[in-house]
């Protein structure tokens, strides 16, 4: 990419601007700083435009004029991303946050979801019906770069991950051309936007199958930050042997303040949030044995499935300083427990934490090669963040969180979710993408041989 915005001659860019039904932001807008924002107030870019897509046609226009004009581009969808791959410097952002809509059908319980939606706003429209899509824990983070990723959360034991319920998708790509993608519709595209990221095109729209989910039974249950090593080895034998319905993450983490009892605030703990989406007459037996193992604080019940999804969403509001690490885990040894317990007894900030959510029951079930999500073997995606509100103690939650990382490393499976990943590199994403990485980029090199959409978790063309 050679030019940047303040190169190009003010009347192309008049002439773009009429050509859309959104709106450009350039730098010396009053909204540009608030524009410009992401989920992770530790990303402080600044693009030389952002382009505020309302239809596909805007889109289309976009990719034409940053490829006309050898742009950076972005693409910023839920603007979720940990690493702030959804902006950049000086480029051409297109924000496909006015892409939304939800159109469910219930003759085959199959849901539309526009490119820009937030997934809380999917199961808003989908919970009436009692249905929903296999996405995350926090409501608020995007569709698009969920799915693109993979997505991991409550549902993925008993449906999958998100990319595993995906059945079509309209995408924009490189050249400017609108294209729908499928198993039997352009399969090849299909399979690598199953988990290949941001590489390959702009997602305009997203067709999943739903399930039938409308209440679950769950919620917290914490244990003191000692009691770290005898929770993660009972954990590890019982998550792997329990019936697919019940999802469970394990983390080490400060409980923050309310709605929590005071007598629990700013002190460390070993935490696991649960989910069952089986017979709701049967989750009192299901619970039991883990209830047998005397948690000190426990929050478990039944509630819609939009409550679960929604649990932290006010402990993370957006612009929070954030910084990420991940690894696969094949199991939880006891080097790996005395790990957890040592960092997580130095937790930095109260928001700060590390996650295990298990790839185990349907999620391990698809082949290794079906999807680009390499990983299937792996029993535990592991991410650990370090997250406050004050930027000046950016290095030190920074600090913690590599320091966990590079102590557990060494015992991970290689690679690390994409979605938890930080712009860590070339070889970080190989070892993420494994023995797909080589067909992934010979579909780049197909679609997108100038590496237009080289802000992400990159696959350079092969």
């Amino acid at each position: 990419m050679t030019h940047i915005i303040i190169d190009i001659a003010v009347a192309k860019i008049e002439e773009f601007a009429a050509q859309l039904r959104g709106k450009i932001v350039m730098p010396t807008d009053g909204d540009y700083d608030n524009t410009r924002k992401v989920y992770n107030g530790m990303i402080d870019k600044h693009p030389g435009m952002i382009v505020m897509c309302v239809d596909v046609a805007d889109v289309i226009a976009s990719v034409n004029f940053g490829r006309e004009n050898n742009l950076l581009v972005a693409v910023r969808g839920g603007g979720h991303n940990g690493g702030g791959l959804g902006i950049c410097d000086d480029g051409l952002v297109v924000d496909l946050s006015g892409l939304k809509s939800v159109r469910v059908d219930t003759s085959d319980n199959t849901v539309r979801v526009g490119g820009g939606n937030l997934w809380g706003e999917v199961d808003h429209a989908t919970h009436p019906f009692g249905l929903a899509i296999p996405a995350g824990i926090i409501s608020t983070t995007g569709v698009g770069g969920l799915t693109l990723g993979g997505g991991v959360g409550y549902l993925s034991r008993k449906y999958g991950l998100s990319i595993d319920n995906l059945l079509e998708a309209d995408m924009v790509l490189a050249d400017g051309s609108c294209v729908t993608v499928s198993a039997k519709k352009n399969s090849d595209l299909f399979w690598a936007i199953r988990g290949g990221g941001g590489n390959f095109g702009i997602v305009t729209s997203f067709k999943f199958q739903a399930h039938k989910v409308k209440t679950v039974f769950g919620g917290p249950t914490l244990w003191p930050i000692e009691k770290t090593e005898e929770i993660m080895k009972w954990y590890q034998e019982f998550i792997n042997n329990a019936p697919d319905e019940l999802n469970g993450f394990i983390a080490t983490l400060i409980i923050p303040g309310a709605p929590f009892p005071a007598s629990l605030h700013n002190k460390q703990f070993c935490g696991i949030v649960w989910c069952y989406v089986g017979d709701m007459s049967k989750a009192k037996e299901i619970f039991k044995p883990i209830l047998a193992m005397n948690p000190i604080f426990e929050h478990v019940g039944e509630m819609p499935y939009p409550s679960v999804q929604t649990l932290f969403d006010g402990l993370f509001p957006r612009g929070l300083q954030w910084y990420w690490r991940a690894d696969f885990f094949n199991e939880l040894g006891p080097e790996i427990r005395k790990q957890h317990l040592k960092f997580g007894s130095s937790i930095p900030t109260p928001l700060s934490q590390m996650h295990l959510y298990p790839i185990s029951g349907a999620a391990s079930r698809v082949g290794a090669e079906d999807t680009p999500w390499a990983y299937r073997d792996a029993k535990y995606a592991g991410v650990i963040v370090g997250v406050g509100h004050d930027p000046s103690k950016a290095n030190k939650i920074t600090k913690w969180c590599k320091d966990y990382h590079e102590a557990l490393h060494p015992h991970s499976a290689g690679g690390a979710y994409s979605n938890f990943m930080m712009d860590e590199g070339q070889e970080r994403v190989q070892a993420s993408y494994k023995h797909n990485y080589k067909r992934l980029a010979k579909i780049k090199k197909q679609y997108d041989p100038q590496n237009l959409f080289s802000v992400n978790q990159n696959i350079k063309p092969g």
